[in-house]
């Protein structure tokens, strides 16, 4: 059978949007969540008692997630691969220039797989997951960062909303993204050991929705779905979502905020030694044991109550 999965997004046109941000220099340090990733991921590394030195990095951030790995991060190797080539030439000059779908990884070649900002626009997250298990030594550690479900929710909401009131439809223009519990089961189907979700929310302030807008343009982080219109966006539909926007997620002085949920998921290459998941039923403690109470049988009351009410 052929590969019949859904193709939501246009990955070829993340690269272009990168280039173009990288082009703008990322105006008025746009790139900030970039570097909110990279020390996440720096933090992660500095409570493992462990080094990693054969290491691949997709999506660099133009150099700034390398430049925040501690030392014992790709002390041998550290491959590069992003699709933006303006990126990647910021990154230096080993870095390379990749899709990130079908990555170019040896089984078993890397200590430590790292994909930052990536995941969000993937076809098929599920595969990218099992390619970076693949790429990974056994007992290898991989990390992934992504948008989280809560990102833009309210930008989200205020362009439904203004487009179904004046064109009596919708259409996509600002990408799903899955919610915290639903990508630490995709750890698992990729065939993570011990894997672990958690999330940073921040919350960003902007002078109007526009100028969260121009933020996201200039960041890279603009629309890619597939299935997006590709005319002008008409200045009425502009108005009203920015008018509902404003609306709903307006402060006191006058502006308005903007969530960003970075999630982080974190998940191990099966290997010798690590710990395992008992069997349900296998405990030879009992809970009453350890706490120092009295067990009572389920149906049971307690020694000295008295009958029903």
């Amino acid at each position: 059978m052929g590969d019949t999965r859904p193709e939501i997004f246009e990955t070829a046109a993340l690269g272009r949007r990168r280039d173009r941000a990288m082009a703008c220099g990322f105006a008025d340090g746009a790139d900030f969540l970039w570097r909110i990733a990279a020390d996440g991921i720096a933090e992660r590394l500095a409570d493992t008692p462990r080094g990693f030195p054969r290491a691949v990095l997709l999506g660099t951030g133009a150099g700034a997630v390398a430049a925040a790995l501690p030392a014992k991060a790709g002390s041998e190797r550290l491959l590069q691969l992003d699709p933006s080539a303006a990126m990647a030439r910021a990154a230096g000059p080993g870095a390379l220039v990749d899709p990130c779908e079908t990555l170019p990884l040896e089984p078993a070649a890397a200590d430590l797989a790292l994909s930052v900002l990536l995941m969000h626009w993937q076809n098929d997250p599920v595969g990218h997951l099992v390619q970076l298990r693949r790429a990974l030594a056994p007992d290898g550690l991989a990390i992934a960062v992504l948008f989280g479900g809560q990102s833009l929710a309210g930008l989200r909401a205020a362009f439904a909303s203004a487009e179904a009131e004046i064109l009596g439809g919708i259409t996509p223009r600002v990408a799903p993204m899955a919610e915290l519990r639903d990508l630490g089961a995709l750890m698992q189907r990729a065939g993570f050991a011990m894997p672990v979700a958690d999330r940073e929310t921040l919350t960003a302030s902007y002078a109007d929705p526009l100028a969260l807008m121009r933020e996201l343009r200039a960041m890279g982080e603009t629309n890619i779905l597939k299935g997006r219109a590709r005319g002008l966006l008409r200045r009425d539909v502009l108005a009203r979502a920015a008018e509902l926007y404003a609306a709903h997620w307006g402060t006191a002085e006058g502006r308005v905020e903007a969530v960003f949920e970075l999630v982080f998921l974190t998940g191990w290459a099966p290997g010798p030694g690590q710990p395992e998941a008992l069997r349900p039923g296998s405990a030879t403690t009992r809970l009453a044991d350890v706490l120092g109470t009295v067990e009572i049988p389920s149906g049971e009351k307690p020694p000295g109550e008295a009958g029903g009410r």
